[in-house]
């Protein structure tokens, strides 16, 4: 009696929003991910950034050279991947970015750079 309840209560929201509810899934690195866009996944995920339900869509055109070699370069086999991977990679800091921040004009005026 329970589930018919539990059933009836679905069925009651779908007809009320003309959705169906979805199930929330995991996002996990792509299986052929190279090592450094497994991070930059496994940071997003760190963050908070991977929670949650997928109800956001992204579409855009772009040249089918740029995806197929950013397709080749980062390992993945489907454009989904790589969109979340270009997503989860802008929206982690740079690192290198914030410490040249904050270290600018330290060296001194008679700092030698030797090269």
């Amino acid at each position: 009696m329970v589930r018919a309840q539990e059933t009836t209560a679905k069925q009651d929201t779908t007809r009320k929003t003309g959705t169906r509810p979805r199930r929330s899934r995991q996002v996990a690195a792509p299986s052929g991910a190279k090592a450094v866009h497994v991070v930059a996944f496994e940071s997003a995920r760190a963050a908070g950034l991977l929670e949650g339900e997928r109800k956001t869509h992204v579409s855009f055109r772009a040249p089918r050279a740029l995806v197929d070699a950013a397709m080749k370069e980062s390992g993945v086999t489907s454009p989904s991947e790589l969109g979340i991977l270009a997503l989860a990679t802008l929206a982690q800091p740079d690192p290198v970015a914030a410490f040249m921040r904050k270290n600018r004009g330290r060296l001194g005026k008679d700092h030698k750079l030797e090269y």
